[in-house]
């Protein structure tokens, strides 16, 4: 089925206080692991390669959006070159970091990762798993 989602979930919306900043924020980030805006309505931008799996938006209830205690969203990166160049991207574009890129043995072997706070606070990864050195978690 070629146009069959191979994702697991179908999309994900973060809150954000400030549209424009958050916007310009994935804008710069996203890019390097091959994700582009697919969609922009007031209020609501979506990101992905083929479909919106990444909503970034304003809250719908009009309350402030805030960030979920133990809650952080994980990009795919085809190598470890491109998990550097995320959390640069990341960093350049106003996030901290939250985790350098390296190894994470404790997730699993192979796991390569980098961790940032974007603009809002979300907590953001992108990893890649080097699927010849065994199963992953």
């Amino acid at each position: 089925m070629e146009n069959e989602n191979p994702s697991i979930i179908s999309h994900v919306s973060i809150g954000t206080n400030d549209l424009a900043r958050s916007v310009a924020f994935y804008d710069a980030v996203l890019p390097v692991l091959g994700c582009r805006k697919l969609f922009e309505y007031p209020g609501a931008v979506a990101y992905g390669k083929r479909f919106p799996e990444l909503w970034v938006q304003t809250p719908i209830d009009g309350k402030a959006a805030t960030v979920g205690n133990g809650t952080h969203f994980c990009f795919i990166a085809t190598s470890k070159e491109a998990v550097h160049a995320f959390h640069e991207a990341a960093l350049a574009a106003g996030a901290t970091d939250d985790g350098p890129p390296g190894p994470r043995p404790q997730y699993s072997e192979g796991y390569y990762g980098a961790f940032a706070r974007d603009p809002d606070g979300h907590k953001i990864e992108a990893a890649y798993l080097d699927a010849s050195l065994g199963e992953h978690a």
